[in-house]
């Protein structure tokens, strides 16, 4: 279920995993024989590129002085930027006072490429002795972070259904007698007790629909420069007349609502689900509020099962492919949201595991190279409506596969491999660099 977390916009790759990179270097630093006195942080490529629009500046600050985004309030950031940018100091780990002088220690990168990965963050600690430490991170999609050198972390723990392909995981539904979703539960029994993992997913589902309604309530316009005005609440106060309704055209509307209220929060830096990134975190949310919203006999557990579901086909790209819009363009974003999204939704409506994966299949199959090209290295254009489009289609994708048998000639393991291919031979400046696309043909203003 590590798809699922609970951080802060408006990026999980270039937000809240160079945070958690800040987080994790700051507590080596301090643990080194010598204490540290002064911190110099390089980013590289992708996190160069679209970083100051990404707000991978500020989260790196925000990770050395000891923050992570599960525990951040996102209203005290300003407060907490203005003290250091102020003192020229900043108290690594949350600890110790270091000097700290942004314009020379926290530096950009756009041209340079770490081989390993396009999201690459590296740092060095002077120590008072006159040692260094050094250490580079990658953050590889959905806050993940991986860093250089460290040793593979365990992947092969027993859970209790194994799975590495949508092929796999029906097989494994086959010899178990569980669904998609009832197979994961099951298999997080590995890490802790279906009670917490119920708790766990009823978290991530109550901080969705949170999210949806504070950014519903907000008005203004979004940071950045763009000059982008919130749209959600007029869209509200419009459609709430007469409330959801079960014609076409107003329920889309009502789902392209619950998902740019997500992503506008997204945008200014509030507290959102990474589901699987903070660029997709729109879609899933959406989605569940459509189900909990217009489905006759939604429930609780049902949201649990949607959620749950989701995991299911979201670990499938992550093991097979890809979830990075650096790696991916945003085919590794809103279109594995898109996907997830789609099953899960077959999942509660009473498809079968079949059908599911149909939905999962179609939902990416028509997101295929769907690029990445943020204006301004901002989440903002097309980011915000490309959730609600997503959202929007895996509804579609959901449906046209209940109306088969699940039976498809394009399965999910080759619509993912598919996907990897198409990522792999995409031009760099269509994979969150902001040197393609809508983002060099439309002018800024």
């Amino acid at each position: 279920m590590e798809l699922f977390t609970i951080g802060v916009g408006p990026s999980s790759s270039h937000t809240v995993g160079p945070m958690r990179a800040a987080h994790d270097f700051a507590q080596r630093a301090l643990a080194a024989d010598s204490p540290p006195r002064r911190v110099r942080c390089d980013l590289y490529g992708s996190l160069a590129l679209t970083g100051r629009g990404h707000a991978t500046d500020t989260a790196t600050i925000l990770g050395l002085a000891g923050w992570l985004p599960e525990r951040l309030d996102p209203d005290a950031v300003a407060a907490i930027l203005a003290e250091v940018r102020a003192t020229g100091g900043l108290p690594l780990g949350g600890e110790r006072p270091i000097a700290f002088v942004e314009a020379s220690d926290l530096l950009f990168h756009p041209r340079t490429f770490l081989p390993q990965h396009p999201n690459a963050i590296r740092f060095v600690a002077e120590a008072e002795d006159g040692t260094q430490l050094e250490e580079t991170y990658f953050s590889v999609g959905g806050g993940a972070i991986l860093r250089l050198g460290a040793p593979a972390s365990a992947q092969n723990v027993a859970v209790r259904h194994p799975f590495s392909s949508s092929a796999e995981l029906l097989a494994r539904c086959v010899e178990s007698g569980l669904t998609i979703g009832a197979l994961v539960r099951a298999n997080e029994e590995a890490w802790r007790s279906p009670a917490e993992s119920d708790a766990f997913v009823d978290s991530v589902r109550d901080a969705m629909n949170a999210c949806i309604d504070r950014g519903i309530a907000q008005e203004g316009v979004l940071p950045g420069g763009l000059r982008v005005r919130r749209r959600a609440r007029a869209m509200y106060e419009g459609l709430s007349r007469c409330g959801p309704q079960r014609s076409p055209a107003e329920v889309f509307e009502w789902v392209s609502l619950w998902a740019l209220a997500v992503n506008e929060e997204n945008a200014a830096g509030g507290r959102v689900v990474t589901a699987p990134t903070n660029g997709a975190a729109g879609v899933l949310p959406a989605v569940l509020r459509f189900y909990e919203t217009l489905v006759p006999g939604a429930s609780r557990a049902g949201a649990r099962h949607f959620l749950y579901t989701a995991a299911a086909i979201g670990m499938l790209y992550k093991k097979r492919a890809s979830i990075s819009a650096a790696e991916m363009g945003c085919q590794g974003e809103v279109g594995v949201a898109c996907s997830m999204a789609a099953g899960a939704l077959a999942a509660v409506l009473g498809g079968s595991d079949r059908q599911v994966e149909n939905a999962a299949e179609i939902g990416m199959e028509h997101n295929l190279g769907l690029t990445c090209d943020p204006i301004g290295g901002l989440v903002q254009i097309p980011c915000i409506e490309r959730n609600t489009m997503g959202a929007v289609k895996a509804i579609n994708a959901a449906y046209l596969a209940l109306r088969g048998d699940g039976e498809h000639v394009v399965s999910l393991d080759a619509v993912i491999e598919t996907m990897r291919q198409t990522g792999e031979d995409m031009k760099s400046q269509y994979k969150e660099t902001s040197l393609g696309g809508l983002a060099v043909n439309v002018v800024e203003c």
